[in-house]
C-alpha cells in the first residue's frame, strides 16, 4: 500500500474533495447518514503537512475512511438505522474505534447508512433509504454494513469500518464486490459501538484489498503499525473445502465461480482438499433450536436505553426481537453454554496452517423489488447469513474475496483459526494475489 508521502499519490485534500463530489452525486443516494465536510478537510490538510515534512502516522494516514451509523461520533447521534434512536442524546465522545483512527491519521468522511440495529443482511432500511447495489442500483447491496460497502466500491472512502455479528461486514463484501474482514472477538474494542449482540459483535474493515483491511484492522486493534500483511507462501498452509450443507442451494453461477477459483488456486500451487464441518454445524443448529443470541441481547441493549417500546421498529426486525424476548434466561444459559462447548470443539478441530473455503454466500445479490414481501425477505436474509454466520458462532475470524467474474459479484470466504488473525489476513493475501493474476481473476 503507497504511503501519504509518496508523490505519485494525489494529495489527501484532493482525495477527500473528489470523494465528497461523488458522495453528493445522485447514485450515492441513502450512502451516508452525514457527512463531516468540515472537520474531514480540516483531518486531510493536516494529513497533507505531515506528508510533506515526512511525519506519517503510518499506513492509514490520510487515507479516507467512512464510519458506519453505529458508532459513536462526537456530537451527532448514534442512530444505528433505526428512526426510534433519533431522539437519543448526541454522543459525547468518538467510539474507541474512530478515536484510534483519528490518531492514526485517517480522514473521517462520514457515517454510513445501516440496517437497522444491523439486524439483517441484505441492506434494506424504511428509515433512511436503501443504498442501491454499486453493481446494480437495483438491486441489494448487502448488511447490515450497506452504506460502508457502498462507499468504497462507489469510491467515497478507502476504507469502511462497520460491524460483523453474523456476517454484516462479508455479506456486503461479496454481493458488492470488495474485501470483508471479520477478526476473532475482543481483538478490537467495542466501546462507543451500538450492541447488537454482544455475544456475536466484532468491529472490522471492507476495503478494496486485503492489505487495507490489514492496515486497518492494526490500527483498530491498537497493534504497531505495519505497511502491509507478509503474504504466506503457498506451501506453508491447507485450504480445505467445507463441503456440505453448506454448499447447498448454491445459484449455478455462484458454484461455477467458487469452483472455477479453487482449479485457479491449484493450478498455481496451493494445497486444497474436500474436508467437512458438520460436526460443528451440527453444535450451531443445537443452539438454534433454543434461540439466536441477537434476538435476544439487542433487546437488553434497547433497554438500556431507555426503550420498552418496539412501536416504530421495522415490522420485519421486530418479528425477531419479539421472538428473542420469549426465551427464558436459563435457556439463554444453555446458549452460552453450548456456544462455549462448540468454540472449543471446532478449534481443537482445525490445524494452525488450516484454513476453511467456501462460498460467502450461496446467492448472489437479490433485485430489491423480490425482497420486499415480507416471507421472501426472510428466506433470502437467512440464506446470505447461512454461512458467514458460522465465524461468528465459533468465534474465529473470517475474509471475504471477491472473485471477478463478469456480471453481479461472487464472494470466497476463508474462515481460520480462532485468534490466528494474522496468519488468516496472509494467507488471504496469498489467495488474493493468485486471483488477481488470472486474466478472469479465478
Amino acid at each position: 500500500m503507497t504511503s501519504t508521502s509518496d508523490p505519485s499519490r494525489p494529495s489527501a485534500v484532493a482525495r477527500l474533495e473528489a470523494a465528497l463530489a461523488r458522495a453528493h452525486a445522485p447514485e450515492a443516494a441513502n450512502t451516508f447518514t452525514a457527512l463531516f465536510a468540515e472537520s474531514a478537510r480540516g483531518e486531510a490538510e493536516a494529513a497533507d503537512r505531515r506528508a510533506a515534512a515526512g511525519n506519517s502516522r503510518g499506513p492509514l494516514d490520510g487515507r479516507i475512511v467512512s464510519v458506519k451509523a453505529l458508532f459513536d461520533v462526537a456530537g451527532t447521534v448514534t442512530s444505528a438505522g433505526s428512526a426510534v434512536l433519533r431522539a437519543q442524546p448526541a454522543a459525547m465522545d468518538d467510539a474507541l474505534a474512530v478515536t484510534r483512527l483519528r490518531a492514526a491519521g485517517a480522514v473521517i468522511i462520514g457515517k454510513t447508512q445501516m440496517t437497522e440495529f444491523a439486524f439483517s443482511a441484505l441492506g434494506t432500511n424504511p428509515h433512511d433509504g436503501v443504498p442501491g447495489n454499486p453493481r446494480d442500483r437495483r438491486r441489494a447491496p448487502g448488511g447490515s454494513s450497506s452504506g460502508a460497502v457502498v462507499s468504497v466500491v462507489d469510491g467515497m472512502a478507502d476504507i469502511a469500518i462497520g460491524s460483523d455479528t453474523g456476517g454484516s461486514i462479508r455479506i456486503p463484501a461479496a454481493l458488492s464486490g470488495a474485501v470483508g474482514f471479520k477478526p476473532t472477538s475482543g481483538f478490537v474494542p467495542a466501546a462507543g459501538a451500538f450492541s447488537l449482540s454482544s455475544s456475536l459483535d466484532t468491529i472490522g474493515p471492507i476495503a478494496a484489498t486485503v492489505a487495507d483491511c490489514f492496515a486497518a484492522d492494526q490500527v483498530l486493534s491498537g497493534e504497531d503499525a505495519v505497511s502491509r500483511p507478509q503474504m504466506a507462501s503457498p506451501f506453508t498452509f491447507r485450504l480445505i473445502v467445507a463441503r456440505g450443507r453448506l454448499f447447498e442451494r448454491c445459484e449455478p453461477e455462484v458454484l461455477g465461480a467458487f469452483e472455477h477459483a479453487l482449479e485457479r488456486l491449484r493450478s498455481c500451487g496451493l494445497r486444497i482438499e474436500d474436508g467437512s464441518i458438520e460436526p460443528a454445524l451440527d453444535d450451531v443448529a443445537g443452539i438454534d433450536k433454543i434461540g439466536t443470541f441477537p434476538s435476544i441481547e439487542v433487546g437488553a441493549t434497547l433497554r438500556g436505553l431507555g426503550l420498552s417500546s418496539l412501536d416504530g421498529v421495522d415490522p420485519k426486525t421486530r418479528v425477531r426481537i419479539e421472538a428473542g424476548a420469549g426465551i427464558l434466561g436459563v435457556d439463554y444459559v444453555r446458549m452460552t453454554r453450548l456456544r462455549q462447548a462448540a468454540i472449543r470443539s471446532f478449534e481443537q478441530s482445525i490445524g494452525n496452517n488450516e484454513v476453511f473455503i467456501l462460498p460467502t454466500t450461496p446467492i448472489r445479490a437479490p433485485l430489491l423489488s423480490q425482497v420486499a414481501e415480507d416471507s421472501a425477505f426472510h428466506q433470502a436474509n437467512g440464506l446470505v447469513l447461512r454461512n458467514p454466520r458460522i465465524a461468528n458462532m465459533l468465534d474465529c475470524p473470517s475474509i471475504s474475496l471477491p472473485i471477478s467474474v463478469e456480471g453481479l459479484p461472487v464472494g470466497l470466504m476463508l474462515i481460520g483459526r480462532r485468534n490466528a488473525d494474522r496468519s488468516l489476513l496472509e494467507i488471504a493475501s496469498c489467495v488474493e494475489t493468485v486471483l488477481r493474476a488470472s486474466p478472469q481473476g479465478a
